[in-house]
């Protein structure tokens, strides 16, 4: 990200209006290595040359697009439960996946806090931003985020989901303590990356299992543990994604520290705007895939324009994107009709 756009950035979430919306986009491995043309899944995540290259790529062909975080270090799904000891399962040309730590009976696990120095995929991850952030800083960008899965993230992987949303309700003690081990790991592993980093001043986190929970449920198991990593470090830009079910925890964002949201397509930006109030801003919210993935130019140029009118062309605490990440599949030709529509 450059300077500009981490100016413009902050304007955003600080409730400046704006004359043209600005475009931003969470953009990590489901769709840079497709799109890039050059490797597989598994050479983006195993050669550090090769997981530059796309990145440098992405925000050479897009130079108005802010892509968020900015040059991911991440390993699909497995970084943080590699730490707690998941077994990860590679493929070359899908996703990896954490495989939970052995059976459950819905009560939740009894873990350790990680050594975020030396854990797991961790010290790759970090690595890989050193090696490159020469690079990346000659491009004229900086790394400006801490970034990591949430709490209850990491925990349906390490339990499985439907285990650890049981446990939730029959093992509520045991759940705390779980997300208390968990969180403490997170607010160490995000102290690592801006300690490393000096340019972060952001941190996003990515929980979409708290959009499987109710109002109570979200307000008690989630949004304590979400204000605490958020606090880990000072920083300007307070990112969640969550594009799963957003209505329940949307009130919450605001007492979290959440000053920008990612949600699913599937609701109306005005109506996201009225739930999380004047102090967050919103990251949204053409379909990722129907639309951005799979239409047309026109048809990506039709749904900016309508989001444009859905929002009386306020474009104050709000940054045009889709619902979600980028998905596989998203064509040149689509991206650039989107930023093309938000700039007229």
């Amino acid at each position: 990200m450059t300077q500009h756009q981490w100016e413009a950035l902050l304007a955003v979430t600080r409730g400046q209006r704006l004359d043209k919306p600005l475009c931003g986009f969470i953009i990590d491995s489901p769709w840079l290595p497709g799109w890039g043309g050059e490797s597989s899944i598994l050479d983006y995540y195993a050669s550090e040359t090769v997981w530059l290259d796309v990145n440098l790529k992405a925000i050479r062909t897009f130079p108005s697009a802010v892509f968020l975080p900015g040059f991911w270090s991440e390993y699909g799904m497995c970084t943080e439960p590699s730490a707690f000891g998941a077994r990860l399962v590679w493929h070359e040309n899908e996703l990896p996946f954490a495989e939970r730590l052995g059976q459950s009976d819905e009560q939740a696990l009894r873990l350790d806090k990680p050594d975020v120095r030396t854990a797991g995929l961790l010290p790759f991850t970090l690595r890989r931003l050193q090696h490159a952030r020469p690079a990346i800083e000659a491009e004229g960008h900086a790394i400006r985020f801490a970034v990591a899965r949430g709490p209850l993230n990491i925990a349906s992987f390490l339990m499985g989901t439907t285990e650890f949303l049981m446990a939730m309700q029959l093992d509520p003690e045991g759940t705390h303590a779980m997300l208390g081990v968990i969180t403490d790991f997170l607010e160490d592993w995000l102290k690592l990356q801006a300690a490393t980093l000096p340019t972060i001043r952001g941190v996003m986190l990515l929980d979409d299992i708290v959009g499987f929970l109710g109002a109570d449920d979200a307000a008690a198991f989630a949004a304590p543990y979400l204000k605490r990593a958020f606090a880990a470090i000072d920083s300007d830009v307070r990112l969640f994604h969550n594009d799963a079910n957003g209505t329940e925890c949307a009130p919450l964002l605001d007492g979290i520290g959440v000053n920008l949201f990612n949600f699913s397509f599937e609701h109306p930006i005005a109506e996201m705007r009225e739930r999380v109030g004047g102090g967050v801003a919103l990251l949204g919210n053409i379909p990722p895939r129907d639309v951005l993935a799979a239409g047309t130019p026109d048809d990506v140029r039709r749904a900016v324009a309508a989001m444009k009118h859905a929002l009386g062309h306020d474009y104050s605490r709000v940054i045009f994107s889709c619902g979600g990440g980028i998905p596989p599949g998203v064509s040149t030709a689509n991206l650039q009709a989107f930023l093309d529509e938000a700039a007229r």
